[in-house]
């Protein structure tokens, strides 16, 4: 196949935007791919959704591999199915009525939907079942950003596998793990696979796909000596010890005028900041809740919400003086009557925390003699740390999440009513797993990783064609020749015979990054051959027509 790009759609420009920031928004909006709507909706354009199809053939291909069937499910979802499971608290979904008032959600994705049509599966002899569907997400994001990457709208794939048991759902699960690492290496993607946190989906085990790239909301923590990697959202590291002041017999008052802070408190005192407690109190649908960690940490709201099983806010200042009788940066744990959660940190050794006094602070604090609280890992990982598993230096990468896959257990088919009979006639949920690839996430993904000053680079698997032939002025036929010899062989080919100079059109090939440059200019007349170039590496070399087949 020949595209002429004179008669393309193909709107390249010299500048980015004013407002792009992230490589990926800067690169394919002047390469003619993407162009923005509004915040967060984006419009692909020809060129564009060329590698976003290439992308989506590579997700089918391995689904079909593993025995996934796929389906299309409506974007347009009744609000009741997602009431039914819980989740109609959570504020990112787009809600909307009919004009009979009736209430419906545009999906950020289709746990709902694929288990209301899974209560067909009635025996454990249809067991188990894989299903997905490619289709446009929606998702009321407050801060849309870094072109591609955080949307309102966009295309996931999203598959679903139903099994009988823990064990079936294990052998899916590496079912999907292992396409999805053929689909990223396909791609052309950097990636590591990490221990991630379920959040809204549910479930307790999940894992992230996560490719380094500097426009990423992500962090990514690895060992130098490669035997760890974690989000960081999860990832469970070793603190520096604290120096500690010498213990005390009982916790010790002392007066901290003006002082609000941890760092403020360690200088104050004269004393390590990792001596001193942090208090955070949050609000949840139980009321207000004391999370507690070492003065020198921060919290990772998402290790607090799931040892506290569930979502929290930070609480206002009218609810931390109702709780505490004081204002922040004097709280602490010492009598207060409500649940407390430590990080496990705090375990041994005295602390200095707030006295639930203004102005005032105790020495001395420990937890289980001084207070009661349950411990868990609640501290945000930070340069410091050391491995878990051999005391290595750890990296921090900033990545994006291009995949997610999660073993949601039951959480859905209960709460839906999806339930099959056993041998032996008991009714019994189904056991879910769910697997999520976000298109638009891995081709911003690719850009960000396969970039130089110039523009793109395109891995052959999902560039828009497979060679761009660039024709200067007087060499129209030999160009021509070419394009149509290497159509002949099965290669789409992207034909510049715009009446453009030169530089334009090299500029535009660079910006474009598809793999292979072939150009005819005035010696094409003279020796038949043309000019090969790599977009990657920049290797050039001369070939003649007849001898482009073996070496494109």
């Amino acid at each position: 196949m020949i595209a002429r790009a004179s008669h393309l759609f193909l709107p390249t420009l010299r500048d980015a935007p004013a407002d792009a920031e992230a490589v990926n928004h800067k690169l394919l909006v002047r390469g003619g791919f993407v162009r923005q709507v509004t915040g967060g909706v984006w419009t692909f354009l020809p060129l564009g959704w060329r590698v976003h199809r290439k992308i989506e053939q590579i997700i089918r291909e391995e689904m079909d591999g593993i025995g996934s069937q796929e389906m299309l499910m409506p974007v347009l979802t009744p609000f009741e199915l997602w009431q039914q499971t819980g989740r109609d608290f959570i504020q990112e979904i787009f809600r909307l009525k009919d004009r009979k008032g009736a209430d419906y959600v545009l999906p950020m994705t289709h746990e709902e939907t694929v288990t209301f049509h899974a209560r067909e599966l009635q025996s454990y002899k249809q067991l188990p079942q894989m299903l997905y569907h490619i289709s446009t997400k929606n998702r009321d994001e407050p801060r849309p950003r870094a072109g591609l990457i955080r949307l309102r709208e966009f295309w996931m794939k999203d598959a679903y596998s139903f099994d009988r048991d823990d064990q079936a759902l294990g052998k899916s699960f590496e079912l999907q793990r292992g396409a999805y690492h053929r689909i990223f290496e396909r791609a052309g993607l950097q990636f590591s696979e990490v221990e991630a946190e379920p959040g809204m989906m549910g479930g307790k085990e999940s894992f992230d796909f996560l490719a380094p790239a500097g426009a990423g909301e992500n962090t990514l923590v690895t060992c130098e000596n490669g035997d760890f990697a974690a989000d960081i959202e999860v990832a469970r590291t070793v603190a520096r010890p604290a120096v500690l002041p010498e213990a005390l017999a009982s916790p010790d008052e002392v007066e901290t005028p003006g002082v609000k802070t941890c760092e403020a408190l360690a200088a104050f005192l004269s004393i390590d900041v990792a001596a001193t407690s942090k208090a955070m109190p949050v609000t949840t649908d139980d009321g207000v809740v004391l999370a507690l960690i070492r003065g020198d940490d921060r919290i990772e709201p998402a290790k607090l919400d799931a040892a506290l099983g569930m979502q929290s806010r930070p609480s206002t200042d009218e609810e931390i003086r109702a709780a505490f009788g004081a204002s922040g940066g004097s709280l602490g744990p010492v009598g207060f009557k409500g649940r407390i959660v430590a990080d496990e940190t705090l375990r041994d050794g005295q602390f200095v925390a707030g006295a639930n006094r203004d102005g005032w602070h105790l020495r001395g604090v420990e937890a289980g003699r001084d207070f009661q609280a349950e411990l868990a890992d609640l501290r945000e990982s930070a340069d410091g740390d050391v491995c878990p598993n051999c005391g290595g230096k750890l990296t921090f990468t900033t990545a994006i999440e291009v995949g997610h896959i999660f073993k949601l257990g039951t959480k859905y088919s209960e709460a839906l009513g999806a339930r099959f009979l056993d041998e032996d006639g008991k009714k019994r949920a189904l056991i879910m797993g769910c697997y999520g690839i976000g298109l638009a996430r891995t081709m911003a993904a690719i850009v960000e990783q396969r970039h130089d000053e110039h523009g793109i680079m395109w891995p052959a698997s999902v560039a828009p064609y497979d060679v761009h032939v660039v024709v200067l002025q007087g060499a129209e036929q030999i160009g021509l020749e070419a394009a149509e010899a290497l159509s002949a062989l099965g290669k789409d080919v992207l034909l510049d015979d715009r009446d453009q100079r030169p530089g334009e059109k090299f500029a535009d090939a660079d910006l474009i990054g598809i793999p292979v440059r072939i150009t005819a200019g005035k010696k094409s007349l003279e020796d038949g051959a043309v000019d090969v170039r790599d977009r990657a590496t920049g290797e050039e070399q001369r070939v003649k027509l007849a001898d482009l087949g073996n070496v494109v």
